[in-house]
């Protein structure tokens, strides 16, 4: 049996989650970019600030149906001293009118349609009436109106200049919304980082074998597959590793070659089979922590070889979840600039009671429910390490400081908000 101390596979020295968060931002550079149109470019990262290349509104546009009059020739108008314009023109939406509104004129016009010149202001139509004069058609005004009414400006949102879109942003359909009102159809974003994912150890089955005495399906290549998709990589499951060490070294090397970044799930505890452990202690690799002042997942493990990320989870569903959200996504939206790389972190009142105490940081799963205006975090029931159910449950991680006597229902607390 290995002998604690002789074996450096024991004698880990653990950082906090913030040094080690620090440790990989280090590392991490900025991935190529490339042009996607912009019907796939959804949940993608912008590569590049975007700036308005004219002003919106490009035209003045009516607020409303009505009649575009000059304000001058309706500022004596009243019920008892109505004022006629003859009618002119009709503007419709996406039509330009040719004709100007001079002194007596006005002009039928639509919502959202270009005011013509010489017009400044829009009277809304149920404040008219109409009637003919020598079989022409004339508007009849009740009450005047003031200079700029109903009518948005050139440039009222957005001038020419302006920067519509930050680099790091995170394409929603408001940003979608602004991309196409602006023509921009070749959006420039991030390439999206390639993730090899590996399981190791002996005991693993496929999800579509049948369960035998000793063995677990290997569940956590799946939920991993599930984060790097919603972290913004394209992830590539890789199988199983059996805990041989060339094996092992010969399979990591090659996706290493391939991919931007690899992360393995199991064999980095301190047991005599844990085949990562003693992987990344090689010559050849840089080691960046191997233990994290953290529960669940203290043996989370980070390493750079080949100028590659590789993050080393634990094997247990809970460990492997906690350490992914607080150091594989982070990396991945850095390699792509992301306005917002780590979790949100908000302030919320515990919801119930919880008296584990532990000399690490504990980051445990739990559910937010805003009640009253304010914002409670549950803790799950079951957390251990090993636990996976709850996972499912879970839009936060609850920060629970070490030399803590426990935690009373109505504390406040730190959690991080977990995006989904």
């Amino acid at each position: 049996m290995s002998n604690y101390k002789t074996n450096p596979k024991f004698n880990r020295k653990a950082i906090q989650v913030g040094a080690a968060q620090q440790l990989v931002a280090n590392k991490v550079k900025l991935i190529e970019t490339e042009q996607v149109r912009i019907e796939d470019v959804h949940g993608r990262i912008i590569a590049q600030d975007i700036i308005a290349p004219h002003p919106y509104p490009f035209f003045r546009r009516s607020g409303m149906d009505g009649y575009a009059v000059r304000s001058a020739d309706i500022s004596t108008a009243s019920s008892d001293q109505k004022v006629q314009l003859a009618i002119i023109d009709e503007i419709p939406c996406g039509y330009s009118s040719q004709k100007e509104i001079v002194e007596g004129t006005a002009a039928r016009i639509m919502t959202g349609a270009e005011v013509p010149f010489g017009a400044d202001a829009v009277v809304m139509l149920e404040a008219t009436e109409l009637c003919e004069v020598e079989g022409k058609p004339y508007v009849v005004f009740k009450r005047p109106t003031t200079q700029g009414a109903n009518i948005t400006p050139v440039g009222l949102e957005v001038s020419e200049g302006d920067l519509l879109v930050k680099k790091g942003a995170l394409i929603t359909a408001g940003v979608i919304s602004v991309l196409a009102t602006f023509g921009i159809h070749q959006v420039p974003v991030f390439r999206k980082p390639q993730v090899g994912i590996f399981a190791t150890g002996t005991e693993l089955l496929g999800i579509e074998e049948e369960l035998e005495p000793g063995k677990i399906r290997n569940s956590n290549s799946y939920m991993l597959q599930s984060l790097v998709r919603e972290a913004g990589g394209e992830p590539h499951l890789l199988g199983a590793i059996v805990d041989e060490l060339e094996l092992a070294e010969q399979k990591l090397k090659e996706a290493l070659s391939t991919y931007d970044v690899v992360i393995t799930t199991g064999g980095v505890s301190v047991g005599d089979y844990d085949i990562m452990g003693d992987l990344v202690r090689q010559d050849e690799v840089e080691m960046l922590f191997n233990k994290v002042t953290m529960r669940p997942g203290s043996v989370t493990t980070a390493a750079f070889i080949q100028n590659k990320l590789l993050f080393a989870l634990s094997g247990n569903p809970g460990a492997c979840f906690v350490g992914f959200e607080l150091f594989v996504r982070p990396a991945l939206q850095l390699m792509q600039a992301s306005e917002r790389p780590y979790l949100q972190r908000w302030t919320a009142f515990l919801g119930s009671d919880f008296s584990k105490v532990n000399n690490f940081t504990r980051f445990v799963r739990g559910k937010v429910e805003i009640k009253n205006g304010q914002v409670f975090a549950h803790p799950a029931k079951v957390d251990e390490s090993s636990a996976m159910v709850t996972i499912k449950d879970s839009d936060c991680l609850i920060i629970i400081p070490p030399d803590k006597k426990g935690l009373q229902a109505g504390d406040a607390v730190e959690i991080l908000k977990l995006d989904r």
